[in-house]
């Protein structure tokens, strides 16, 4: 399995620039997988069915902060030529160089986890089958659609994630169309409140499966392996003008997707019993709006956690190469990483709650990415003429804030146990 780190060099003589932008799309389609993964099933049906429309505003928050963070992300990797990793891993003592790896290992465990118990959850609801089988085929699909990468190349794998993706708007969305929305009830969720600390951890889940790390790691390798290491900057600025539309078109289907789903248990699933679960909430799903909605949601759940699992495993490998310099084989990493999703599938954990769990993981992991992406993307020694301008630095700055403020008032929350 090749990385970005690995295909980097030989890739670039064989770039030319596309006649189209439409043809220099595809990057943030597979960094968006990140953004409608089991754990952003988990955190959106758990907010809307338990506080209906309240944390709609966060969402919207989310996605757009996640356009200015993948944006920074993607420039990155075409002005260095190098992935936020490898230009933390060239900056970094060693010693600081294992730390940092070692927390973003834990939010790729996080990531692993909330990927494979979605995808076992799935599995269940289609075809009855037990949460460690299905997880354990999660794993297999997924190291096969890896392969793909490694075989067919990255454009290859660009097509396979966005027919997925494809899948999993449609498996999300479609329930919407047969339930009643309250557009004023919506109206109201956009202005930012909490009721309670329980609301805030919903909301710092959502935001960590929104704005999620390792697909701010991912991103800036992805379009450095896409487009090639180019010293020109016409074709560098050309490559920003359609990174900039890739993420918009991309995180617009994305949050849409994600605000959907809050809609969808907002309007269908207040007060049903069981819906604090993914299984719980399907059920009702088919119960109130039909089986065949039902269906086409576990077909959604099942492409989410499928797909989701082959990028999260490709960032994990991309994030050791560039902290550590040491390249494992990433179908061994999928089968190592696999074991500790299948050991809470076993013993029994409640697996929604541990995909919510999962997320909040993911928030608390948000800054050690986001610091140093706007911190590198804002210094001219490093992005040179490319440099952030004063309003992109400002709005970087203002999301780092956001998020870092987030996670302390999470933490003293749940620390001092106020509601």
């Amino acid at each position: 399995m090749s990385t970005p780190a690995d295909t980097a060099e030989r890739a670039q003589p064989r770039r030319k620039p596309e006649a189209r932008l439409i043809g220099l799309l595809g990057p943030a389609f597979v960094a968006a997988i990140a953004y409608v993964d089991p754990g952003n099933v988990a955190a959106n049906l758990s907010a809307g069915a338990e506080y209906g429309y309240l944390l709609v505003w966060v969402l919207v928050v989310a996605n757009v902060m996640a356009v200015v963070v993948q944006y920074l992300s993607a420039k990155l990797g075409l002005v260095t030529g190098q992935s936020l990793p490898e230009v933390l891993g060239g900056r970094l003592s060693k010693p600081t160089r294992l730390l940092y790896w070692g927390q973003a290992e834990v939010t790729a465990a996080a990531t692993d986890l909330a990927e494979v118990i979605g995808g076992a959850i799935a599995l269940h609801i289609l075809f009855d089958l037990p949460l460690p089988v299905g997880g354990v085929i999660v794993g297999v699909i997924s190291m096969i659609m890896l392969s793909v990468q490694s075989r067919r190349g990255q454009r290859t794998f660009e097509f396979l994630v966005i027919a997925m993706l494809a899948i999993i708007a449609v498996g999300f969305v479609a329930g919407l169309f047969f339930t009643t929305t309250d557009w004023g009830e919506v109206a109201g969720g956009l202005v930012p409140r909490f009721e309670g600390s329980s609301t805030v951890l919903l909301a710092a889940s959502m935001i960590g499966a929104t704005v999620m790390p390792h697909a701010v790691y991912l991103h800036s390798g992805l379009a450095r392996d896409r487009h090639g290491v180019s010293k020109d900057p016409d074709r560098i600025r050309r490559l920003l003008r359609a990174t900039r539309l890739d993420v918009v078109l991309a995180l617009i289907v994305a949050g849409g997707v994600n605000i959907a789903m809050l809609l969808l248990a907002a309007s269908a699933l207040p007060g049903v019993p069981g819906t604090n679960t993914i299984e719980g909430a399907a059920d009702a799903i088919s119960t109130h709006l039909g089986a065949g909605v039902g269906l086409v949601f576990g077909i959604g759940l099942l492409a989410s956690g499928l797909a989701s699992a082959s990028v999260g495993a490709y960032a994990g490998s991309a994030i050791m190469a560039g902290l550590i310099h040491r390249r494992i084989p990433v179908l061994w990493r999928r089968a190592v990483t696999l074991i500790p999703a299948l050991i809470i599938l076993a013993i029994g954990v409640d697996p929604t709650w541990a995909l919510v769990l999962s997320q909040v993981v993911l928030s608390l992991g948000i800054p050690f990415a986001l610091i140093p992406l706007a911190w590198y993307t804002g210094r001219a020694d490093i992005m040179g003429s490319f440099v952030n301008s004063l309003r992109l630095r400002i709005a970087a700055a203002s999301v780092a804030i956001a998020i870092v403020t987030l996670n302390v008032a999470l933490l003293y929350l749940m620390i001092t146990g106020q509601d």
